[in-house]
This record gives structure tokens, sequence and C-alpha cells, in this order.
């Protein structure tokens, strides 16, 4: 006879089911399974369609008596995620190399492979089934809004040494408890590859029914040692399963008709001057860049934190009695190595840089010094105006947008901006400005990676006068915060690459080695599911019922 305690225990197993709590455990287990596989089956072909931007970071660390870990080096991976038409083997050959996420190809090291990081984002492709895997169901447990099933996975041990054939997987999946979809995996691919990371792989809801992978985070220590002594940390992000694209019949929507009898009251229109021709064609340049960057999934559409970053700008402007004539915009690059730049008079900042800076402040002393490139007339090349420039592949849009800056122009944007910062509201706060200059500086060597930018120029030797002015760094104080951990600051939207701010819940520290300056940390995202009316949920619909009825 079942105790009341079991019958709950059971009801609260499966409340989604409509099954009466007398129904069989086992048969209820095989229902869930079974769609489970079905869906990670069928998640292949979808990753396939849409080859969504997939950024690897990888910092190598060592111990340290006050920090905990601190970085040594660091390796970067970013391209469009192929994984081609088989199952990925142990060894990549000729051909899978070729299907890698690689559009950096001088960012790759000897030690790390994009390709080993992409199996984390697919349970074993080809071979995640019952007949290979043994499932032992553990408990029911949210995940943010989300409550899932929780299961222990291992490969079977048909034969010997099964367990730890090349590719299988051993770890725990969480199903979410509506269409039984795999949000959650973490655990190890067995591997005779050195580099062998354990990893956590997480999945966002696009539509109903639809989960897609989003974050990894990846670390392993070193396997000599009886203590816990981490050697590997690193992250994986994944955006723009579908990009927005501008829709050409809404724009049509939008012309307004006027009245017969309406006229202009201003004075008949005239030759356009030089000057606004000049402006004109720079427009047209920067215009063309900015659309082309933000097809390749580079950077985010326009949104709120734009709008943010802007505020800032304003700040600055206003403080100063400056009129900026076209205005100045802001855009968000999405990847994570630290860099800014102007594309005309649209100020860039990478998401990794925004993360990392620890006020507004510092946020201020950024921009301010790329409102002073604007300032200072240092344009962009007016050769993008020529459309035919900028209708180019990805891989030769990395390589041919380059805006750096000589020194004499980083010189003279420099002045310009001390001289906007002294008139401004962050005058009395730019300590914090100088502390994060300092300790990028000081972890320049470690991080050479994270600090080579894509596009234009890096962080270091920008606003002396701030540096110096800034207080000593003090590692082992709590109270003095120089820089933030990576990741903790923006949240991408997968389906759509938008960028947000995340809601700042500040933490009190209880010991240096939580400040994690520059560094790589776990990512647990709170997961929700989209309401079914939402625009992400209606793009993706389709697809949705696409991956669920795929053959298998």
């Amino acid at each position: 006879m079942r105790t009341p305690k079991l019958i709950w225990a059971l009801m609260m197993t499966f409340p989604a089911a409509g099954l009466a709590a007398e129904a069989p455990a086992a048969s209820r287990m095989d229902q869930v399974l079974d769609a489970a596989i079905r869906g990670e089956q069928a998640l292949a072909a979808t990753l396939e369609a849409h080859r969504p931007v997939v950024e690897t970071y990888v910092q190598t660390v060592k111990p340290d008596p006050v920090m905990g870990v601190v970085p040594v080096r660091d390796n970067y991976f970013f391209g469009r995620l192929e994984l081609g038409t088989s199952a990925p083997t142990n060894k990549p050959t000729k051909t899978d190399k070729k299907k890698t996420l690689s559009l950096l190809e001088d960012f790759h090291s000897a030690v790390f492979k994009p390709e080993e990081f992409s199996r984390m984002l697919i349970l074993d492709r080809g071979a995640f089934n019952k007949q290979t895997y043994a499932f032992n169901f553990l408990r029911s447990e949210f995940l943010g809004d989300v409550r899932t099933l929780v299961f222990d996975v291992m490969p079977r041990e048909g034969k010997p040494l099964d367990r730890y054939r090349p590719g299988r997987f051993t770890g725990r999946i969480w199903v979410e408890d509506q269409a039984y979809r795999i949000v959650r995996y973490n655990g190890i691919y067995a591997s005779n590859l050195a580099a062998n990371f354990h990893f956590d792989s997480w999945r966002t809801n696009v539509a109903p029914g639809l989960w897609l992978p989003a974050y990894v985070y990846t670390e392993e220590a070193d396997k000599t040692s009886r203590q816990l002594n981490l050697t590997y940390k690193g992250q994986i992000r994944v955006w723009g399963y579908q990009l927005e694209k501008p829709n050409a019949d809404d724009e049509f929507t939008k012309v307004m008709l006027e009245a017969a009898d309406a006229r202009d009251e201003s004075d008949a229109p005239g030759q356009t001057s030089p000057v606004e021709a000049a402006r004109q064609w720079q427009l047209e340049a920067e215009e063309n860049v900015v659309r082309r960057l933000e097809d390749a999934g580079l950077l985010a559409p326009k949104g709120k934190l734009d709008a943010i970053l802007e505020t800032v700008i304003t700040n600055l402007e206003v403080t100063n009695g400056l009129e900026m004539d076209p205005p100045v915009h802001c855009r968000v690059l999405l990847t994570t190595p630290l860099e800014s730049f102007t594309i005309g008079r649209t100020i860039v900042l990478s998401r990794g840089l925004i993360d990392v800076l620890p006020d507004e402040a510092s946020l201020a002393v950024i921009l301010a010094h790329e409102l002073g490139h604007v300032m200072s007339g240092h344009e962009l090349d007016t050769r993008y105006a020529f459309t035919d420039r900028v209708l180019i592949g990805d891989r030769d849009a990395l390589a041919k947008f380059q805006f750096g800056r000589t020194p004499e122009e980083e010189t003279e944007a420099d002045g310009k901006a001390i001289a906007l910062l002294k008139n401004s509201p962050y005058k009395d706060k730019l300590a914090t400005a100088g502390l994060f200059l300092k300790a990028l500086q000081a972890d320049a060597p470690a991080l050479r990676a994270l600090i080579r930018p894509h596009f234009g120029n890096g962080q270091l030797y920008r606003m002396t006068e701030i540096v110096q002015a800034a207080p000593p760094l003090q590692q082992a104080s709590v109270q003095q915060i120089a820089a933030l951990p990576l990741g903790g600051r923006v949240r991408v939207d997968p389906w759509t690459a938008r960028a947000e701010l995340m809601p700042g819940n500040r933490v009190a520290l209880v010991s240096a080695r939580e400040k994690m300056a520059f560094q790589v940390t776990p990512l647990m995202p709170y997961l929700s599911r989209l309401d079914g009316k939402s625009e992400p949920a209606k793009s993706a619909a389709t697809l949705a019922e696409k991956s669920a009825s795929a053959p298998q």
C-alpha cells in the first residue's frame, strides 16, 4: 500500500501529464525520455538551418593565494556554427576542420580547437538514445520559472570500456515538464584529448516547445592535484538564430499621403551646400557599414541599451554646451573582447567592455574618448559609401572593416575627452575609471585575446591624466572594485541578438577571491517560458513545429 507521502511525491513529479497518481512510474518516464530524445535529435537540423553565431573565450588560470586564481593567458574563437552532415568524431578529419566555428583563424591555438567546443551545444549527436545511454530519474527542480525533471545519464556498458568510448556523455540532464525538451545538461564527453573540459550547457525558450543553445560554462582542474586546482575556465555564447531584418512591406505601410492642397510653407529648396553634401556622403558610408555589421550578427539591433549609452553622451554634451549635428549615436558590438571605436558619428562599445566597467563614470570616460574622435573630425573612410564595398561575406567584413586610429589621433581625442569630463557630472567620480585603466594595463600581458580588438583600438594607454590621478590598486581589498567579471551586465537574446542591461544585484563580497576582475565566471541564466504572443515566439512558431515533427 502506498503511503500518503509517496502518492504526494508522484503527484508533484508529474502534475502536467493529467495522469492519475497510480499510473506506473516507469511508463511515464519512458514517455518523458522518448520526447526528450526526439527533441534532441531534431535540434541538429535546427542548428544547421540557422547557423547561429558562436563565440568561445577560454582563460588559462593559475592558483593565487589572495585572488584564488588569476589568468595567465587566454584564447578566443568566433564564427558561425557549422555542424556538417555527420556526427562529430574524436579525431577531426581535414573535411571536418572546414566545418568549424572559424572566422578569425589567427585567434586559434594548438591546444584548443573550435570543433571541441561546438560539441558542447548538442548531446552526443547521432547516438543519444536509450540503447546507448542509461537514465536514472533523480528529482524535480525549478530552474528559474521552469519546472524540470532531472536525470543522471551514463553510457550503457554493453561492451567493456564502452563507458569511456570517445564522444560518450556522462552527466546530468534537466528536462522541462511541458514539451519535455532538454534545457540544461552538465557533465563531460569521454575523450583522448589532452584538453578535455567539463561543461554546463544552458538553453533558452524562443517559442513554445523550442529551446535553443544559448550559454555554456566550461572549466577543468589539474587532474594530478588532490585539491581543486583550476587550470581552464571558458564561456561559450550563442546568438543570432533569427537576425532581425527590416521589412519592406512595413516600410511601405508607413508612407503618408498628403491632401491635394497640401503645400510646403518653407522656401523653395535650393542646391545642397558642399558641407551638407559632404555630411550626407559620410552618413551613407556610416549607414552602409553599420547595416553590414548588424546583418553579420556583430552589432545588436537598435534598442534600450543604446539609449542608455546615448544618455551619457547627452550628459557630456549638455554640460559642455555642445550641439552635435548630425547627432551622435551609440551601438553595441556583441563580442567579448574589450574595444570601442567610432563609425563616423556612431560610437560602438563591445558587450565585453560594458560588462567589465565598474560604474557610470568609467563608462563616461570611454564614451568621452570616442566623442573626442568625433569632435576632432576623425571621419570614416568614405569608400564605404559605394555599396559594392559592403556587399561582401562575413569573413571579408571582419578583415576589411578596420576603424583604428593613429597615436596622434588617440592623443587628440584624449585631450578633447579630458576637457569634456572636467565640466561633466562625472568630474568628481573619475577615480574608479583610472583604477579600471590601471587594472586593464596590469592584466594586459595575460589577457591578449580579451584586449586584442577586432575593429578598433584596444583600451590601453588612454587617458594618462586620469590614470595617474587614480589611487594605487589594492588587489586584496574588497572595497576597491577596479573591474567586474565578464558576463554580469549585458544580456543578449539568443534568437534576435538584441542586447539589454540586466538588473544590477549588488552582492557584498566576503573576500578578494570574489572580485574576479576580467575573469570568466559560471553562467546561471534564469529560465522562463516565452508567451506565444511575444514577437520572438511568433517568428519561431513554425520552426518549433518543424523541429518537433522532423523525421528521425
